[in-house]
């Protein structure tokens, strides 16, 4: 990060959405230490307030208890934004299969509410988090973010339409966003808990346990999984850019490399391993494969070095270190 970009944040007003959220609280706590004045805004439906309690105090962090649902509180949260952030949204496939509604409201109302706020407030440029599901049915590897596919779940459908929104937005009302495809992000704080947890803190937590984790499928199916770290640097990429060809448009936010849920079975033991010998030992079960889920995901990321100037840092394996030391110190 250079010098202007520097001074840039540290003279701007940023709103994140979904702050007290695993990649919201992350972007807080690394804007706060760049100097950027910081709104967080969060309804704590799936965020946890600990993320952010040790922010609350800090002088240049405002938190907005609200939900993007509500149109009244998107405006009160935007005021004197110059960038947003827009993390908040009800993530998970299976979620969105089993309450495709609620799921509509969050992701697709609660965005467009978002779009609103941040478009009457004067907002300099909207970048949000979009979704590697937008992707679908296509099988072509890597992904290149002009060729998609039909989506394979509610969850996917309404991210696409975001993108639709995005570029509609800047169309009708000249509000520039940038729209990032999180491409299965991992890291410290990304709860281990419910339902609906994604699959390394789940595994992690089980196998600090002792309890043997169930791969849905014959495990073959892989991921570009992509440490949080990148994904912060991509967002401050997106927010510093003075490349007016990079805005309005959308990008793969990944390492681009991919890991099958057997190879990072192995990883996660070997790592946890180190701290506890027993856990080389756990089984690894497998269950039936997952309604909407797509088989294979590997991102291009050329469009994203070649516009924003992304060079991520942290490779799957760093990362999952990274990861596991978080856990095993924080559990």
């Amino acid at each position: 990060m250079d010098t202007k970009q520097i001074e840039q944040l540290r003279s701007s007003r940023i709103l994140v959405t979904g702050a007290a959220g695993f990649i919201g609280s992350n972007l807080c706590e690394t804007l706060l230490d760049l100097g950027s004045n910081v709104v967080g805004m969060d309804n704590f439906a799936t965020g946890h307030r600990k993320n952010i309690s040790s922010l609350l105090e800090h002088q240049n962090f405002t938190f907005v208890e609200g939900d993007i649902r509500d149109l009244d509180a998107c405006h009160k949260a935007c005021e004197g934004a110059d960038f947003v952030l827009h993390q908040a949204a009800l993530g998970s496939v299976p979620r969105s299969i089993n309450d495709p509604i609620t799921s509509n409201d969050v992701n697709v109302g609660g965005f467009l509410n978002m779009l609103v706020a941040s478009r009457d407030a004067g907002v300099k440029r909207f970048v949000y988090a979009a979704s590697s599901s937008t992707y679908g049915d296509s099988k072509a590897l890597p992904k290149i973010e002009e060729n998609i596919g039909k989506p394979l779940s509610p969850y996917a459908i309404t991210k696409y339409v975001n993108e639709l929104y995005a570029d509609n937005f800047k169309r009708t009302y000249d509000l520039d966003t940038v729209g990032l495809r999180y491409f299965n992000v991992f890291g410290r704080k990304q709860d281990p808990e419910g339902a609906y947890a994604a699959v390394i803190p789940k595994f992690v937590m089980q196998l600090m346990k002792h309890e043997s984790p169930v791969i849905n499928g014959d495990g073959s199916f892989s991921r570009d999984f992509t440490y949080i770290d990148n994904v912060i640097q991509m967002n401050i990429c997106a927010i510093t850019t003075n490349n007016t060809e990079a805005l309005n448009n959308v990008y793969n936010t990944a390492f681009g490399e991919r890991t099958s849920l057997n190879e990072l079975t192995v990883l996660l033991k070997e790592y946890l391993s180190e701290y506890d010998a027993d856990i080389a030992d756990v089984d690894i079960q497998y269950g039936p494969e997952r309604k909407g889920d797509v088989p294979h995901s590997l991102a291009s990321i050329d469009k994203a070095k070649a516009l924003l100037g992304y060079d991520p840092k942290f490779d799957m394996k760093t990362g999952l270190k990274e990861a596991v030391k978080w856990y095993w110190d924080n559990l």
